[in-house]
C-alpha cells in the first residue's frame, strides 16, 4: 500500500517538495508549479529517474498502475526505457534538422562567415542527399561511409571535412537527447585504413592539365552544353576556385565594364576580388545567360536552382576520361602565364594569391586593373589567357 493519498496529492501541488509514495514511485514539485510523477530505479548500479508525466494530468491511481508497468517492462522484459524513450525522440528529429540547428547555435563564434558557410554547404552538398531526412538516432558508421565513399579518393580534405562535420552534428544530437549514443569516432570505424580506405596524397588527385591541352579540352568541353561545362569553362578562363564559380550570382557583374565582383563571402581569403572578365569569358556568360532560369540569380545553377556542387565541376573532368583534378586549372594558368612572360605579381594577383613578403604586401596598393582608358596588366594577361585557350575553337 502506497503512503500517499489522494487528498494528500491534492495538497502537496501547492507545496514545493518532494513526496515518496513507496517502491520507487514519487511525486516532484518544482517552485514553478510544476509537478510530476517520477518512478525511481537502480540499473547496472546506476539510478535513475523516469518521468511518469504531469500530476495535474495523471492521478495518484494512475501513476502507480504505470509505475507497476514500468518495473515490469525493466526487470522482467530487461528492457532499457530511457534509451528507448531517447531513439523515440531522435525519430522525430532528422539530421538536416540537427544539422542546421547545430550551425546557427555556433556559427557566431566561427572564425569567419565564410567559414560558416562553408560549413553548411559542405553538409548540403555531401551529406543531406543521403542523410538529410534520416533521424539522427538510426545513422550508424555505414550511413556515414556511404556518404563518404564517392568523395574520400577525388576530394579527400574535402571528405575528411564532411566526416567530421557529420560526427560533430551527431554528438550534438546526443547531448541533446535526441540519439542514444555519441557518433562513430574518426578514430575508429571511420579513420582511414579502417572503416574507409586510405587516402591518396592530396598531390596525386590535384593534377593539373598541361597548358597546351587546355585549348583542345575547351573544344570537346563545348560539345554538350550544360550549365556544368559552362561553368568549367568560365572557371579555367577566368583562373578562380570551385566555389566561386559556383556561388556565383548575376548581381555580381557589371557586363559594361567586363568586370566581376567577387564578394568577400565567397572568397577563400575572405576579400572581395575583382576579376577583369575576356572576350571569351564574356561568351560564356552569353550562353549561360540564354540558358537562364527565372527562378534563380545563380548563374550556373544546380538542383533547384540552388548552386552547383563541387562534384558537378568534377564529373564533367570524369565523364571526359580527363585524370585532372579542377583547381589544377590554376596551376595551368600559372602555367603558361609564366611561360609567356607575364610578371608573377600580375599573375598572383589574378590569382587572388596572399603576397607573402608582409613589407611588399605594406606598400603594394595596385591591383593591376588599370582604367577604362587605359587597361591595367592584369586586363592584358586574362584577354591573352582567354584567346589562347579558345584559339582551336
Amino acid at each position: 500500500m502506497g503512503k500517499l493519498t489522494a487528498v494528500a496529492v491534492k495538497s502537496a501541488l501547492a507545496n514545493p517538495g518532494t513526496y515518496q509514495d513507496g517502491e520507487g514511485l514519487f511525486l516532484k514539485v518544482d517552485k514553478r508549479g510544476g509537478a510530476y510523477w517520477m518512478l525511481r530505479i537502480q540499473r547496472d548500479g546506476k539510478r535513475q529517474d523516469i518521468g511518469l508525466g504531469s500530476a495535474k494530468l495523471l492521478t495518484l491511481a494512475e501513476a502507480r498502475v504505470k509505475a507497476i508497468g514500468l518495473r515490469k517492462t525493466i526487470k522482467v522484459d530487461q528492457r532499457d526505457v530511457l534509451v528507448e524513450r531517447k531513439d523515440e525522440a531522435a525519430a522525430k528529429v532528422t539530421f538536416r534538422v540537427a544539422a542546421r540547428q547545430y550551425h546557427s547555435e555556433n556559427e557566431a563564434g566561427w572564425k569567419s562567415s565564410v567559414y560558416a558557410r562553408q560549413w553548411l554547404a559542405s553538409l548540403e552538398n555531401y551529406a543531406f542527399p543521403k542523410l538529410g531526412n534520416v533521424p539522427t538516432g538510426s545513422i550508424s558508421a555505414a550511413d556515414i561511409i556511404a556518404v563518404l565513399t564517392p568523395i574520400w579518393q577525388e576530394i579527400p580534405e574535402t571528405a575528411r571535412q564532411v566526416r567530421n562535420r557529420i560526427c560533430a552534428v551527431l554528438d550534438y544530437a546526443h547531448a541533446k537527447g535526441w540519439r542514444s549514443r555519441e557518433s562513430p569516432s574518426g578514430n575508429s570505424s571511420l579513420k582511414a585504413g579502417r572503416g574507409l580506405p586510405r587516402q591518396v596524397k592530396s598531390r596525386e588527385k590535384r593534377k593539373s592539365m598541361p597548358y597546351v591541352a587546355v585549348p583542345s579540352f575547351i573544344t570537346a568541353l563545348r560539345r554538350k552544353p550544360s550549365f556544368g561545362r559552362l561553368a568549367l569553362e568560365f572557371l579555367i578562363l577566368t583562373g578562380v576556385r570551385s566555389q566561386e564559380v559556383r556561388l556565383a550570382t548575376w548581381g555580381e557583374f557589371d557586363l559594361d565594364v567586363c568586370l566581376w565582383t567577387i564578394p568577400a563571402d565567397h572568397m577563400k581569403r575572405g576579400k572581395a576580388h575583382v576579376v577583369p572578365l575576356s572576350s571569351a569569358a564574356l561568351a560564356v556568360l552569353t550562353k549561360a545567360n540564354a540558358l537562364r532560369l527565372s527562378e534563380t540569380d545563380v548563374v550556373f545553377p544546380g538542383v533547384a536552382g540552388k548552386p552547383m556542387s563541387d562534384m558537378t565541376l568534377l564529373k564533367v573532368l570524369r565523364d571526359m576520361s580527363e585524370p585532372f583534378h579542377v583547381h589544377g586549372f590554376r596551376s595551368s594558368f600559372t602555367d603558361w602565364a609564366a611561360n609567356e612572360g607575364f610578371a608573377d605579381a600580375v599573375v598572383e594577383a589574378a590569382l587572388a594569391h596572399k603576397t607573402p613578403d608582409a613589407v611588399q604586401a605594406a606598400y603594394r596598393r595596385t591591383t593591376y586593373l588599370g582604367t577604362a582608358n587605359q587597361p591595367g596588366a592584369r586586363v592584358e594577361l586574362m584577354e591573352a589567357w582567354g584567346s589562347y585557350c579558345v584559339s582551336h575553337s
